[in-house]
């Protein structure tokens, strides 16, 4: 029988598919010359991950994430990466006895395992791990030894460049010009700077000249990491690469200035945009990174609840109404608005957005870049986007009073809406209303939903360890009785952190006719917030605990929650 078949009846017995796609999978699969495994990712059947212990079962091998397994660096130098990601395989590590631990992705690849028998000569074991985090680990090695390369190489150039100027008494470190540019090392490492943060899933890089050096650190996970350190001589040919490569000015040094560019690495897309921020030793650069190809989120992603997803189908079940997500910079708030856009978006219904920057582009939504040079702000953009025959509208975020007041209005009169505001919790949104001159009975009429977000760490789940709460920790819980939690430990999986990867918290207030009630008579916000619970909105503290009491997280991230009692 054929392997692929196999595959898919295996999947069905999961529960992956149904038995009734077999069929049709399989012809896909062979016209397609394509493995089954393959087929059912790409097709959003399953994940990479997810179907890791259903093809470890099938192959009868055990199975992990790449990341959790320590890879003998010294093993590496004996093959090129080009045939380790042709054939999706990573030589693990040497036992005394000469046996070698082979993390493969293509367990049948005869042609692979024999390959691998020219270069080690002994027995071989196998552990299964899935195939684009083979391909992320070698992009990772490449990386880092690029940019030492390029570093060394920089170091190299600048050691020349003085001892010329030290013979020709030219200055050094002036760069007004592209061309001087053009074949400079800089090049190199701004590249590979850049790529060495996608294997790490970078959210932005950060560039900081100091007195006699220049630090580069990437956010993961919501916290800095110093990845690496070069002399201040060489940074402005650094400086002068990135801004030519983001179409900013390299003469002007003395104002903030904003690019963007894209790139394509590994074969997706990235687009990258650039902030400049003059300090006292140069200009620091931010680079927001942003996958082109990668807005696939489900609300499950997102981290919603079965019961907060019932709330939510109530909410976008509206065909008019004004919905609110809050929360400060960088929890999220606008990856669950294109989530929710992708989700309604049909060919039926007319989707414009105005946002300020577009970070995804999405097919069959009208996308609109506020430019304030041009005079095109939220508001001006919104009152034009009312005579474009709209169904839906997203507006990036309610920051003035007109913008307020078009967008209420715009709710009132048979539009959906979708926008941000920062508040602290789900009650405030309505109270920032009112601070911005919009009329308890319009918020009231306008409003269907509001729905608070904050990020917290995932705790790393190969090293998270249980144990049971302190005295203080059962308090802090409201918990009578003691309860097993999971606290960080660190290891290789999670770079010592302890956590790997965020999950979203979130509050979520139904407009519900008590709510409307309160938020007509003009209750205070903590009579308001009361109401609200009383009405099935669960806050983000009691959201975050139950995630803390499920081992997600952890008490200390707990703690970052927003809450009245601290």
């Amino acid at each position: 029988m054929d392997l692929n078949y196999e595959i898919l009846q295996y999947f069905a017995y999961k529960r992956v598919i149904r038995h009734r796609q077999i069929k049709e999978i399989f012809d896909d699969c062979t016209r397609l010359h394509m493995h089954a495994e393959s087929y059912l990712v790409i097709k959003g059947y399953c994940t990479q991950v997810t179907s890791l212990a259903a093809m470890g079962e099938f192959f009868c091998l055990p199975y992990c994430e790449m990341d959790m397994l320590e890879v003998d660096r010294s093993l590496l130098e004996k093959v090129t990466f080009g045939f380790l990601r042709k054939h999706k395989f990573v030589p693990v590590s040497l036992d005394k006895n000469g046996k070698m631990l082979l993390a493969v992705a293509r367990p049948l690849d005869l042609c692979a395992m024999s390959m691998i028998s020219q270069v080690h000569v002994g027995p071989i074991d196998c552990i299964l791990v899935p195939a684009v985090q083979i391909d992320v680990f070698i992009d990772s090695i490449v990386a880092v030894r690029s940019t030492t390369t390029a570093l060394e190489d920089l170091q190299r150039a600048k050691d020349s460049q003085m001892a010329d100027a030290a013979r020709s008494d030219a200055p050094v470190g002036i760069i007004d010009r592209e061309d001087d540019v053009i074949n400079n090392p800089s090049v190199r490492l701004v590249d590979s700077i850049i790529k060495e943060a996608i294997p790490f899933r970078a959210s932005d890089i950060h560039i900081e000249p100091f007195e006699k050096t220049v630090k580069v650190r990437y956010r993961i996970d919501g916290d800095l990491q110093e990845r690496a350190e070069f002399p201040i001589e060489n940074y402005p040919a650094i400086g002068a690469r990135l801004k030519i490569l983001s179409g900013i000015s390299i003469a002007e040094r003395r104002i903030p200035q904003d690019g963007r560019f894209g790139m394509e690495i590994n074969g997706t897309d990235y687009d990258f945009r650039v902030s400049t921020l003059p300090t006292v030793y140069g200009e620091k650069f931010v680079i927001r990174i942003l996958d082109k190809s990668a807005f696939n989120f489900t609300r499950a992603d997102l981290g919603f609840t079965e019961e907060e997803n019932t709330v939510i189908d109530k909410i976008l079940a509206h065909s008019y109404g004004i919905v609110l997500l809050t929360g400060p910079t960088g929890c999220g708030k606008s990856t669950t608005l294109y989530s929710f856009l992708k989700e309604i978006n049909k060919p039926t219904v007319n989707v414009i957005t105005v946002e300020d920057p577009v970070e995804y582009t999405m097919p069959g939504i009208n996308q609109v870049q506020v430019n304030t040079k041009a005079n095109l702000t939220f508001s001006s953009a919104l009152r034009s986007i009312l005579r474009q025959d709209p169904d839906i509208i997203m507006v990036g975020e309610i920051r003035d009073e007109n913008t307020a007041e078009i967008a209420v209005r715009a709710a009132i009169t048979g539009h959906l809406v979708f926008s941000t505001l920062h508040t602290n919790d789900a009650p405030g949104a309505v109270i920032r209303l009112e601070d911005m001159k919009v009329t308890d009975y319009l918020v009231a009429d306008a409003v269907v939903g509001v729905i608070a977000q904050r990020l917290v760490k995932r705790l790393c789940p190969a090293c998270k360890k249980r144990g049971r709460t302190t005295e203080a920790e059962m308090k802090l819980l409201g918990l009578e009785e003691p309860a097993s939690v999971y606290r960080p430990q660190g290891c290789q999986f999670c770079n010592n952190t302890g956590y790997k990867g965020r999950i979203a918290v979130h509050e979520i207030m139904y407009m519900s006719d008590a709510v409307k009630s309160a938020v007509i008579r003009g209750v205070p916000l903590e009579e308001l917030r009361r109401i609200a619970e009383e009405n099935g909105m669960v806050n983000l503290w009691n959201s975050g605990k139950s995630l803390v009491l499920k081992g997600i997280t952890d008490i200390s991230e707990l703690m970052t929650l927003y809450d009245d009692r601290f």
